[in-house]
């Protein structure tokens, strides 16, 4: 295994969504055949949507079986020790042609009881907004589960919601309990925990093609949902050819690499390594051999790979286990 370790890539997965659009081929370059096309699920071991090697030695495999065969390898030993074989994160990029739902995330807890699941930690990084474009991010004022089922029933939830105007670069962390949207008109990358656990508070009254509603899930929202007022965007450094920090909590921490020139990269071996390419283009030297990515890309850097260069011209999500 030891010789087969080098930068990763995946087949995305492309998911269809009511609210999806084309601009994951217009802005980031994906092989879509649908003009509703709405996730592109980057780097996944979510039960039915695993991550298949793209390149290298390794192309074909399920991550998944990489990361039995080698789990201090690839997830690093930190991560393996406190997560098992199980990795640990989910990477998306997601374009909103509509409106998203209005949802909500469980807490760890409350997942693990409810689906034997981890909670959904999550942040957004906007990486490209139509003019005017929001999300919904939290409520205005403190509220309570009796304010927000009248509002819920009365169809005016959104006039106690925060709606934030958004611009290409912003950022912001949604802790689990956060009742939020990804509105029309952004692309966005969402780096969460490994979860598919979402609970539909209000759809806008939209139809599928055969004129059904999507189910909502209010029940299980109630007591899933932070009610207080919350402080959702973080501001961040844009200094060059450095890792600034930008969201760093239990679950992941993500830094901002605005990439001008070279930068040696050392690691520990406690945490694989993800890098998300936001904008423009650069390549990872590891090895003597060369590998290149462009703005859409997203690379698994195994944990065993201690020591490697990054250099181009790039805006870069680096992302890891503290």
């Amino acid at each position: 295994m030891s010789k087969k370790i080098y930068p990763l890539q995946f087949n995305p997965i492309l998911k269809e969504r009511i609210w999806g659009g084309e601009k994951l081929k217009t802005v980031l370059n994906k092989s879509i055949t649908s003009n509703i096309t709405g996730e592109s699920w980057e780097l996944s071991t979510v039960e039915g949507d695993v991550s298949v090697i793209a390149n290298g030695d390794l192309k074909g495999k399920l991550l998944t079986d990489v990361i039995d065969e080698a789990p201090n390898e690839m997830l690093g030993t930190a991560v393996h020790e406190r997560f098992g074989r199980q990795f640990p994160l989910l990477f998306k990029y997601l374009d909103a042609r509509e409106d998203l739902s209005i949802q909500v995330h469980p807490n760890d807890a409350l997942a693990k009881k409810r689906h034997n699941s981890f909670g959904k930690t999550e942040m957004w990084y906007i990486m490209q907004a139509d003019e005017g474009s929001e999300i919904i991010v939290g409520f205005k004022e403190d509220s309570n589960a009796q304010e927000f089922l009248e509002k819920v029933e009365s169809k005016t939830l959104v006039s106690i919601l925060d709606s934030v105007e958004v611009k290409e670069g912003d950022v912001f962390f949604l802790e689990t309990g956060t009742v939020h949207a990804i509105g029309a008109g952004l692309v966005v990358a969402e780096i969460q925990q490994t979860s598919d656990i979402t609970y539909r508070i209000y759809d806008f009254d939209r139809v599928d093609a055969q004129g059904n509603t999507r189910e909502l899930h209010l029940d299980l929202a109630v007591e899933a949902i932070n009610y207080h007022k919350l402080d959702t965007r973080r501001e961040y450094l844009e200094e060059e050819n450095q890792s600034n920090t930008i969201v760093n909590c239990p679950y992941f921490t993500t830094n901002f690499i605005p990439l001008t020139d070279a930068i040696n990269i050392s690691k520990t071996g406690n945490s694989f390594t993800v890098y998300m390419c936001i904008d423009g283009a650069f390549e990872i030297e590891y090895n003597k051999d060369i590998y290149q990515y462009k703005k859409g890309d997203t690379v698994l850097i195994p944990a065993a790979m201690d020591y490697y260069a990054i250099s181009g011209k790039a805006s870069i999500l680096e992302i890891y286990i503290s």
